[in-house]
């Protein structure tokens, strides 16, 4: 089971609603869902709630320490409770899914993300579950510190809240280890593209019937 579900994001007003901060709305809404409310925790840097599910203790974190510090809140409180980090399921933007797309994942690399990076090191180890929650791509290498650092426009913003939606969705069967069930129910793909409808068949045009001939 999942007993420590963190939401990346950083702190501050000018920082809501921004694509790097899609794992805090996440949070947010499992804060809601669980009927708990998270308060600032300075011992272990962040926002954090303690509720339980199925009879289990279940802890919630927003790391307050900035993106790139995430991991020295997530360590402090999974050292502390003694929480494994496959008992870990971490919630971030990603860049490599287009918004309203989102896929769950174990272990792996940190693929430059800087909140998993600093996790990754503070825990010794990338054997975690990650909740990819797609913001999509500038284009530019160059540009992604900009552009996670914008609000989507609207079209993008309302795909990142549904697929947030689907993830809540999933919940239960998150936080009880069912990742078979949870994938099948948080992962998606793209509609194929309809076919475009076969031209009609038109009657051929028929040739005028010959003269009779003479005898």
């Amino acid at each position: 089971m999942i007993k420590l579900l963190v939401g990346l994001g950083n702190p501050g007003p000018e920082y809501e609603a921004t694509r790097h901060n899609a794992g805090f709305c996440l949070l947010d809404g499992a804060a809601r869902a669980l009927k708990t409310s998270l308060a600032m925790d300075r011992s272990y840097h962040g926002l954090v709630a303690r509720t339980s599910f199925a009879g289990q203790p279940l802890w919630l974190l927003e790391p307050q320490t900035f993106m790139n510090l995430s991991g020295k809140s997530v360590s402090a409180l999974a050292r502390f409770f003694k929480i494994k980090p496959d008992e870990i399921l971490v919630a971030h933007d990603e860049l490599d899914l287009p918004p309203g797309e989102a896929k769950l994942k174990f272990g792996g690399s940190h693929a430059g993300h800087n909140g998993l990076r600093d996790i990754h090191a503070q825990l010794g180890t990338g054997d975690y579950w990650r909740l990819r929650l797609g913001v999509g791509h500038p284009g530019v290498k160059s540009e992604v510190a900009n552009w996670v650092l914008k609000k989507p426009p609207l079209d993008d913003r309302i795909a990142v809240d549904q697929c947030i939606d689907r993830a809540l969705g999933a919940l239960p069967a998150l936080l009880a280890g069912d990742m078979n069930k949870a994938m099948l129910l948080i992962h998606t793909s793209r509609p194929p593209r309809p076919k475009p409808p076969r031209p009609a068949e038109t009657d051929k045009p028929s040739l005028p019937n010959p003269p009779p001939m003479s005898e």
